[in-house]
């Protein structure tokens, strides 16, 4: 039975969201390829036809979170607010694909780094974007620093197994960057 051309592109998007969920919750060497199809209800046999190799699969999955991943219009404080919270720590599944996945990616192919790479220009980007102008230099390292505390706050804060310390790490980081960028 072929599969129209609509069917293929909504299993790829199908196959892309469950491999970001299972990637960043369980993390990439942990989730095999059978696992994926599975999840996403499909035949382990039908994943050749979307992609060449679980390394295929890691980049473009990325790709597709990164693409998604985004505070979009709102306020900067409001987007720190959001991801320095136990509701975002709590579910790395459906949090951020940086700080669900940058620590694996060191050990991925050059093509998941090369998406790494832009998925961080891009979101350096939208950051510099957001913040009160300080000036073209200013603006774009607050972006830099607030980002690398960002996504660092929330590795440390789903590290370690002392809820107070985990919610401290959180809170500390998001009065930080308060004092500095807002």
């Amino acid at each position: 039975m072929k599969v129209s051309r609509e069917q293929m592109a909504e299993n790829r998007r199908r196959i892309l969201d469950v491999a970001s969920r299972l990637f960043k919750d369980k993390g990439v060497e942990a989730v095999s390829v059978a696992e994926v199809m599975k999840a996403a209800g499909l035949t382990h046999g039908g994943f050749y036809g979307h992609f060449s190799s679980k390394d295929d699969l890691v980049a473009q999955t990325l790709a597709h979170a990164l693409a998604v991943d985004s505070f979009g219009d709102g306020e900067f404080s409001d987007f720190v607010r959001s991801y320095l919270a136990p509701r975002h720590r709590d579910n790395p599944g459906n949090g951020c694909p940086t700080a669900g996945l940058v620590a694996a990616i060191r050990h991925q192919t050059p093509a998941a780094k090369a998406v790494m790479t832009e998925g961080l220009r891009a979101q350096i980007a939208r950051i510099e974007q957001a913040l009160p102008d300080q000036g073209s230099s200013d603006t774009h390292r607050a972006a830099i620093a607030s980002w690398a505390a960002m996504v660092g706050a929330v590795i440390l804060a789903r590290a370690v197994d002392d809820p107070q310390l985990s919610d401290e790490v959180l809170e500390q980081t998001r009065a930080w960057i308060d004092t500095r960028v807002g």
